[in-house]
């Protein structure tokens, strides 16, 4: 279903037109995320502009697009909880400077080993997230301040505009291409909605609060309403007084719940912050744990949308340069006062989607962003939630791996159940980053099982009488044993050759079976002689001296992969 993605060519112009795309759809997700992680929704908008400026001039995969992020806002939501959002900034600045530790240290090649089935659970897992996340689109506040399900006409209205979101995007492109399919569709939406509100009969406008079709100003006002209140209740517990309930919730609430901002300042320099952590090591101890689980967070589902951003465009992006750019990001977002971000792979998708190819693309998406923060607010929070939910139910529609549904009876019972697991982890725990890890971690023990009883070797005797074991299949860890049951060195002629030219020693078990089999024929008086080894294998085993004969005008030169493209 991916090919979905691939009709489109890269050029200036569908770069720009994607970035205003990706930059609309952009506001509520980070308005969102802001409220998970406990901090204010100008963190979030704050965020996503620096990490999305950032990375999409220094990164190393044009073309993807990161912001906040939910996954790193559930990582900070405890640490601002318990000590506060004064701490949430140096944290952040210290996970930077791990990720562009890790890209310096080329650890970003490492995604070239998450197997392919791996990758199809997570993107499976991921579409079902983002199918199940716009749910929260759907619903309102009561009278009570909890949030609850649409019902009747408006969520009939609702579905209806996504729907009709959602066709414009697929008839768009067979009709012209000229404007991005998702942008066109959320002005037309846009300008119904408006209509709508404004010529709703007031009977209906009466019982939807004025607005029978949500906005963004809707969600970001019902979101403050309801996390106000929820604290309110939390603060003074549930024998408290309704009313003053109330009057908390309108005193959090006095100032406005729409977009309003100015310049980002440096968060030392911010008058509404209270005194900072010191530097010390009391300090360092408390950010460290969580700094570490949002570098690696961060890294894994960047990395994980670099690889399927690759595969959408038929390109190659270099990991890396991305943890470099992620962390230079995530550092320079720490100083202005951001919670943090990562790649956003449902906003990349869109991106791609609409035609964006290069880095002028996440470039303009976060400059428009910080445009609509400081004079388009007004005209931003007027966008129906029905346009972004339709945007992202054909992401989701895009992103999901329909074939993989036909692969049920045609892949081995191994690989469908990492496709399985790695989904229903993702969906079930929202831990896009731990999903994988587990994926990884079972097709490796999937592999060494499979291939821990695949070591053989043939017996051939030489003209001097000579014994020689042709090995084949890999000596590592699991296959030690095997290695071990091949030979009889009590009934073995005075000489015997292990014939390494079709196998491949892979650790240091490998080389220490190879070493006890060695001293085994040296306490009997026999000579042992290895051919074909590696030179990893030869400097470990040069301890057995004359006893052990590599033979070097036989060995072949092994060559692995460099990292210039890492």
């Amino acid at each position: 279903m991916l090919n979905f993605f691939r009709k489109h060519s890269g050029n200036l112009k569908d770069d720009v037109l994607s970035g205003l795309t990706v930059a609309l759809a952009l506001v509520p997700e980070a308005i969102a995320f802001a409220f998970v992680a406990g901090v204010s929704p100008i963190v979030g908008l704050y965020t996503a502009f620096f990490i999305g400026l950032i990375t999409s001039i220094f990164g190393g995969r044009p073309g993807m697009i990161s912001g906040a992020t939910g996954a790193i806002a559930v990582v900070v939501v405890g640490l601002v909880a318990i000590h506060g959002v004064e701490y949430l900034f140096p944290t952040v600045i210290l996970c930077g400077l791990i990720q562009m530790a890790a890209g310096v240290g080329k650890l970003g090649q490492l995604i070239r080993m998450v197997p392919h089935p791996v990758m199809l659970g997570f993107v499976n897992g991921l579409a079902i997230v983002i199918f199940m996340a716009q749910f929260g689109s759907f619903k309102t506040i009561n009278d009570a301040g909890s949030l609850i399900f649409m019902e009747g006409p408006a969520l009939y209205l609702m579905l209806g505009l996504a729907g009709l979101t959602m066709l414009i995007i697929w008839l768009l492109p067979k009709i012209t291409r000229a404007v991005p399919a998702s942008l066109a569709a959320i002005l037309v939406v846009t300008g119904l909605s408006i209509g709508i509100n404004q010529f709703a009969p007031e009977s209906w406008a009466a019982e939807n609060q004025d607005a029978p079709l949500l906005t963004v100003g809707d969600m970001l006002e019902t979101n403050t309403v309801a996390k106000a209140t929820a604290d309110a209740w939390a603060d003074m517990g549930a024998d408290a007084d309704p009313a003053m309930v109330d009057e908390v919730v309108a005193a959090a609430t006095a100032e406005g719940t729409g977009i309003q901002a100015g310049l980002p300042k440096l968060f030392f320099l911010d008058d509404q912050y209270e005194v900072f952590p010191p530097f010390t090591w009391a300090t360092l101890w408390i950010i460290l744990p969580f700094a570490l689980t949002m570098a690696g967070v961060g890294l894994i589902e960047s990395l994980m949308t670099l690889s399927l951003i690759d595969e959408i465009t038929e390109t190659r992006g270099r990991g890396n340069r991305e943890c470099v750019g992620q962390g230079l990001a995530n550092v320079v977002c720490g100083l202005f006062g951001g919670m943090g971000g990562c790649a956003m792979i449902g906003q990349s998708l869109i991106n791609v989607n609409s035609g964006g190819r290069g880095r002028a693309s996440g470039i303009t998406a976060a400059v428009c962003l910080l445009l609509f923060v400081l004079v388009l607010a007004p005209w931003i929070e007027m966008i129906p939630m029905a346009a972004l939910v339709g945007v992202m139910f054909m992401v989701v529609i895009g992103t999901f791996e329909w074939a993989s549904l036909k692969m049920f009876k045609k892949v081995p019972a191994g690989d469908l159940l990492v496709m399985v697991v790695v989904a229903a982890y993702t969906v079930l725990m929202h831990d896009l980053a731990t999903a994988v890890i587990i994926g990884v971690i079972i097709s490796a023990l999937k592999f060494a099982w499979q291939h821990a009883t695949h070591l053989g070797a043939e017996e051939m005797i030489n003209e001097q009488g000579g014994k020689i074991y042709q090995l084949h299949g890999p000596l590592f860890f699991a296959s030690v044993s095997s290695f071990k049951d091949l030979f009889n060195p009590r009934e073995d002629p005075e000489d015997v050759v292990i014939d390494f030219y079709f196998t491949r020693v892979y650790d240091q078990s490998g080389l220490e079976a190879i070493n006890s089999l060695a001293e085994k024929y040296t306490n009997l008086g026999k000579r042992l002689h290895l051919t074909h080894l590696s030179p990893e294998c030869r400097e470990l085993l040069s301890k057995a001296g004359d006893l052990v004969e590599v033979n070097l005008s036989e060995d072949p030169q092994y060559h692995v992969a460099t990292d210039r493209l890492g």
